[in-house]
């Protein structure tokens, strides 16, 4: 049986941060309408829906402009909720998909000409698809300009950082690894992703503190990691919202208090910029 979810504080507070023109969400999930989109019996999680409108209200009120849709791994293969909701949101909205072997480059070309810009590899929920696919499939989307991104525990990553480094493609890491923040800066987990992150071809998601902390917002015990990382690499960090945040059992965050974290990760105003609106300009190729 599937994990039912809590949905997202359907009242998100306007952050004391104000952010800059162009800002972008480069982390959320659309769910359902369920009778519409069904999810696959294969799942880990069963989410309440979380509508385009509701996000909608969201970023507006956060000042959120940009937007990445994430394929979530309840629906697999089937991306046509990510496709629709891109769609719907318009030319600011680019989208992040779910493939396996089975994909043809027509297929591949269809997905690049709606604004997908990369391939997700999910290895915490059921849903995804294996690594044993990921040099094949990351040789596929290479010549397209697409990246590869990981979810998965941060523990993996010194086992996994040569084949990443191997790969003919950037790739990004989910939510700074999602290993517990009590790991510290200096575990093997996350001097091994601040090394990717030093080679230049690495981006990291300043996102999901509450999946990682054993505290509640803002999340003090996160702090140093997400500093480091800002410090390591200002021009290869993004931000996301990880809304509706499923498959969560910690109090459900304020978006407002979410956006407001960067505050103190990333104090400097010019590297914010690059946070919330150069890179994901550049990585998801936005005007």
């Amino acid at each position: 049986m599937t994990q039912p979810c809590q949905g997202p504080d359907p009242r998100p507070k306007r952050p004391a941060l104000a952010a800059p023109t162009g800002s972008c969400d480069t982390h959320f999930h659309i769910f359902g309408p369920a009778d519409r989109f069904a999810y696959q019996a294969d799942r880990s999680y069963t989410p309440p829906d979380a509508s385009v409108e509701s996000y909608s209200h969201m970023c507006a009120t956060l000042g959120i402009e940009r937007h990445v849709i994430i394929q979530p791994s309840v629906y697999g293969t089937d991306n046509r909720c990510t496709l629709d909701a891109m769609q719907r949101l318009g030319p600011q909205c680019r989208a992040v998909a779910v493939i396996d072997e089975s994909f043809t480059d027509d297929d591949l070309a269809a997905l690049d000409a709606a604004g997908v810009r990369g391939i997700r590899f999910n290895l915490l929920f059921l849903g995804g698809t294996g690594m044993e696919s990921l040099e094949n499939l990351s040789k596929r989307v290479a010549p397209r300009g697409w990246h590869v991104q990981l979810l998965l525990d941060g523990r993996d990553l010194p086992d996994l950082a040569g084949r990443l480094r191997n790969l003919p493609l950037d790739i990004v890491i989910d939510h700074m690894g999602h290993a517990p923040a009590s790991l510290g800066v200096d575990h093997p987990a996350n001097r091994a992703m601040l090394d990717l992150v030093d080679g230049g071809r690495c981006w990291v998601k300043l996102s999901g503190a509450y999946r990682i902390s054993a505290e509640t917002v803002p999340y003090r015990d996160v702090l140093p990691l997400a500093r480091a990382l800002a410090e390591a690499g200002p021009e290869r960090m993004l931000w996301g919202s990880d809304w509706p945040h499923p498959s969560i059992t910690c109090p459900m965050p304020n978006d407002g208090d979410l956006l407001d974290l960067l505050a103190d990760w990333v104090p400097d105003p010019a590297a914010r910029q690059k946070v919330l609106v150069d890179n994901p300009a550049a990585l998801y190729g936005f005007d």
